[in-house]
């Protein structure tokens, strides 16, 4: 669904298109932001004795994705940024406070759409249930995110469902510096939320089944639970003019960002292409 806010093309490309058009180059902060959150991931899945910070730097370093730095120098100073990134961060933890979930695959279904994702961890705090979500980048998060957040939402919505307790807390952990933007939902925020999903879902439906009426996949077949079958694997390379003002580019300084630039003429005109390791925060 955030593929489809942010850029239709981009959508196209990534879920409809096969083959699907090539990638650009890795980024270099996406390989942290894996990194950390896989370190994170491991962490928690160590015995007791063993979650300490030593452990989790230790983790760091043995998981370290090498991918879209520079240079091996860049790859080092990072590497060694994000241990103490994760080192300083699990201080902040207590071991003994055993998540409810930790890379944890949630779902849930309303009659319009049926949504599932992975969260980073939930917790469980007296009889409710919080959404914790990690985040890496150069900025600290603010309330404003917390509360905005579709995915949030829809993790809040489907662990309450799925672990059968109420969860109306999400969280925005900024792992840098440790800092922790919250938001309380309520039933109705929630709601709003989840219709604002459907919405997005049906929108990009309907120029789904554009696409594959063109491809001649317009009754696409279902599953035994409903789920769509992907698109033959082979098809043209272009696309008609009518098919491909359906998915009409959303330009915006995100191109400059974007994986499949150099099939896009519009986000090529938007200004120059970053370096795959431009993404980094500037050296402290």
């Amino acid at each position: 669904m955030n593929a489809w806010l942010d850029c239709p093309r981009r959508y196209r490309f990534t879920y409809l298109d096969r083959p699907a058009p090539q990638k650009g180059p890795p980024w270099a902060h996406n390989s942290v932001g894996a990194s950390v959150h896989n370190a994170l991931a491991g962490w928690w899945r160590e015995p007791y004795e063993r979650r300490t910070t030593a452990v989790a730097g230790l983790l760091l370093t043995k998981g370290w994705i090498t991918e879209g730095f520079r240079d091996q120098e860049q790859s080092t100073e990072w590497r060694d940024r994000a241990r103490a990134m994760v080192s300083g961060y699990t201080s902040t933890l207590d071991p003994s406070d055993e998540p409810v979930g930790v890379e944890r695959t949630v779902a849930t279904r309303t009659h319009v759409i049926a949504v599932s994702g992975r969260l980073d961890r939930l917790d469980r705090r007296g009889e409710e249930l919080v959404v914790v979500d990690y985040k890496t980048g150069r900025r600290p998060l603010t309330e404003d995110d917390a509360r905005s957040s579709l995915a949030l939402a829809i993790y809040a919505v489907a662990s309450s469902r799925v672990m059968h307790r109420p969860c109306h807390k999400v969280e925005l952990h900024h792992v840098p510096t440790g800092s922790v933007a919250a938001w309380e939902h309520t039933d109705e925020t929630l709601a709003r939320h989840i219709g604002r999903a459907e919405e997005i879902a049906m929108e990009a439906s309907e120029a789904d089944e554009r696409y594959r009426s063109w491809r001649g996949d317009a009754a696409p077949a279902r599953g035994a639970r409903g789920a769509r079958q992907a698109a033959p694997e082979s098809g043209p390379a272009t696309v008609p003019a009518e098919i491909d003002a359906v998915f009409a580019p959303r330009t915006g300084p995100i191109c400059s960002w974007c994986d499949f630039r150099r099939r896009c003429p519009e986000g090529q005109a938007i200004g120059t292409a970053h370096q795959p390791w431009d993404g980094l925060a500037d050296p402290a």
